[in-house]
């Protein structure tokens, strides 16, 4: 798992594997591990980030969900509104995916997008309440790229939101919730998909 680079068309199923296997926890979000890990390396990539980082960010991405798996079933896919208990328990999963990846000593900053991606550019986020460049790299890419798709692709509780909706919720969260820069360059990426390509099929 650890030697998948970007560019390995060999490794093509196994990634796929490696994907399914995470997103199988939620009905409702199958690929998104996928479409977070192609989003994210984009991102890095229009920022002028190097192609060793790029592909870095590329597996980064695809198991910044992997704490899911610790999380019960009947929670992850519930049709209806979390409770506060319920919710607390969600906001687990970064610290979970963490414990699983911080013994992969090939790949340090695996761990990276698991913990942080839910930390928010004005300090608001969770599990560490970290902000602004105190958050990783990899992370403000990933969050980014992983509300993106929350927001493009079907929930339980909803379908897709029209593309307007997301790039001005995209916008609104551009230096409080995201990192600004990478926020600009996902809006710019918005205005390019002039026939909404970057959602859930």
């Amino acid at each position: 798992m650890i030697f998948l680079t970007a560019d390995d068309d060999s490794n093509t199923e196994k990634k796929g594997l490696e994907a399914g296997a995470i997103d199988a926890k939620d009905t409702y979000t199958n690929g998104h591990s996928t479409r977070v890990e192609e989003y994210s390396r984009k991102i890095a990539g229009r920022a002028g980030m190097s192609r060793e980082f790029q592909n870095d960010i590329y597996i980064i991405g695809l198991l910044h969900d992997v704490g899911k798996i610790g999380i019960p079933d009947a929670i992850i896919n519930k049709p209806t509104k979390l409770t506060e208990e319920e919710y607390s328990v969600i906001k687990k999963h970064p610290v979970l995916g963490a414990k699983i990846l911080e013994n992969i000593a090939e790949f340090p900053n695996l761990r990276t997008g698991a913990r942080w991606h839910h930390e928010r550019y004005d300090g608001k986020g969770y599990p560490d309440g970290i902000s602004g460049k105190d958050i990783p790299l990899e992370a403000r890419i990933i969050a980014v790229a992983d509300a993106y798709d929350a927001m493009s692709s079907r929930r339980s509780y909803r379908d897709v939101l029209p593309q307007t909706k997301v790039y001005e919720e995209v916008k609104k969260g551009k230096g409080t919730q995201f990192d600004p820069v990478f926020a600009e360059i996902m809006m710019t990426m918005i205005e390019e998909d002039t026939d909404y390509r970057m959602r859930e099929r």
